[in-house]
């Protein structure tokens, strides 16, 4: 993958999709050191594991159903719905219906590049 961190522009066709899960797909968009936007496509029944991290997160549904768990709450979210995680804060989800969630982070996620 070609490093775009802090360039203006990010081309669709620059974006690199990598598996991370069964029935996960995740494109690093644009970032810079304190934000970073990432695109997660799922399949019906993919998941994204209970976890946490140093950094604010939000979720926007983009398309498709999620079962989603923030800390001791768990809720069914569709298009259209924003999550807030913040650092630190234990989240993961299921995907009942195949959809796209964009995904915000504060700083951004060195881990991912």
């Amino acid at each position: 993958m070609k490093d775009h961190k802090s360039e203006p522009w990010l081309p669709a066709a620059q974006a690199v999709d990598e598996p991370v899960a069964p029935g996960v797909v995740r494109r690093v968009l644009a970032y810079g050191p304190d934000a970073m936007c990432v695109e997660n496509r799922f399949e019906t029944g993919g998941v994204g594991a209970m976890h946490s991290h140093p950094h604010t997160q939000i979720s926007y549904v983009v398309s498709g159903r999620f079962r989603f768990t923030i800390g001791d709450e768990t809720r069914e979210v569709g298009p259209g719905d924003t999550l807030l995680k913040e650092h630190g804060v234990p989240h993961g989800c299921v995907c009942l219906e195949s959809g796209v969630l964009l995904d915000f982070f504060t700083p951004m996620r060195e881990d991912f590049v």
